[in-house]
């Protein structure tokens, strides 16, 4: 089954502003976001409209251009990190809602610069937990 990512901003309008509305296969415990919001709330939903987990997730260390959510229980944790390659293969969750899968990561010691690949697939029909033969990905 598919999961559908809703993720918000709470930092605008009155009910904040749409960060991502975001489809990956189900049973992911952990994505990473790219360029995730300050204050954030979180939503995961099955196809048939089923609530996985909700919860507000707010950064607590400095930013990073890299956020990891995982989820556990219904609930989530949040963690700014700079990916190492044992985080290759999972999927990474851009603004506006594309979904693509880390591939690599590279950043200088000091943090001012970082280079990073995505890859893409994707399939007519949203079938549900479908990847592309070959594709290493990270549940």
């Amino acid at each position: 089954m598919n999961w559908i990512w809703d993720i918000r901003s709470r930092d605008g309008a009155m009910n904040g502003l749409e960060f991502a509305r975001c489809l990956t296969a189900g049973g992911f415990d952990r994505v990473l976001v790219h360029a995730a919001p300050a204050h954030a709330s979180v939503e995961i939903r099955t196809d048939d409209g089923g609530v996985v987990a909700r919860g507000d997730v707010d950064r607590t260390g400095e930013y990073s251009p890299m956020t990891l959510l995982a989820h556990e229980g219904g609930t989530f944790r949040r963690s700014e990190i700079w990916p190492t390659d044992e985080l290759y293969g999972l999927p990474v969750l851009l603004p506006g809602g594309e979904v693509g899968v880390l591939t690599h990561w590279a950043h200088a010691e000091d943090r001012t610069w970082w280079r990073w690949s995505v890859e893409f697939s994707n399939h007519t029909g949203r079938p549900a937990d479908w990847a592309p033969a070959g594709q290493p990905v990270q549940r």
